[in-house]
């Protein structure tokens, strides 16, 4: 395995160094949210998980053995079993009404067609199966490689690109009619 980069903010983390704390945030905080906004489809509920994946990595820091794993690798895993958790308790809501929603979308001048295929790509993933949106957000969204996506998701590389194959099939069917012949 390749030397961790991460291990020396790691470790300056593990003794309390408060800069160094703040440079793992800077670091890491940026790809964590993205990562959750695109599972979660909820900025609210991203910024929720980002925080809780940074806070456990906080309190891990001290017991971290390197070598192990890519702190990188665990991270990330944190974070999609956090969403995961959040989208489970999605499911377990019942309500007699829809929740009412404010319209989050862009001004009426600007930015409607922008929004409405950014609309339209969200809805298109969100509409995946899990394990296929999962892949997609790392590699096409957090543009890691498929061995570090594979790593992270727990599976081999032939079967993180069967789902990958699987999500971009399904994305192209759902938006063809966004698709330029």
């Amino acid at each position: 395995m390749d030397s961790d980069p991460d291990e020396a903010l790691l470790a300056a983390v593990a003794q309390g160094d408060p800069a160094a704390v703040r440079a793992l945030a800077a670091r890491k905080l940026p790809r964590l949210l993205a990562l959750a906004g695109r599972m979660l489809g909820e900025a609210s509920e991203a910024e929720d998980v980002a925080q809780e994946a940074m806070i456990r990595a906080w309190r891990q820091a001290p017991t971290w053995k390197p070598g192990v794993a890519r702190f990188d690798t665990w991270l990330h895993r944190v974070t999609l079993n956090l969403c995961y958790d959040r989208l489970r308790r999605r499911r377990e809501i019942v309500t007699d009404s829809p929740p009412e929603q404010a319209d989050d979308g862009p001004a009426p001048d600007r930015g409607l067609e922008a929004a409405d295929v950014g609309r339209r790509v969200a809805a298109a993933m969100a509409a995946l199966p899990e394990r296929q949106r999962e892949a997609v957000a790392l590699c096409h969204y957090q543009d890691l490689t498929n061995i570090e996506a594979a790593a992270i998701m727990g599976v081999s590389i032939d079967a993180l690109e069967s789902l990958l194959s699987r999500g971009r099939r399904a994305l192209r069917a759902a938006l063809s009619d966004m698709m330029t012949p």
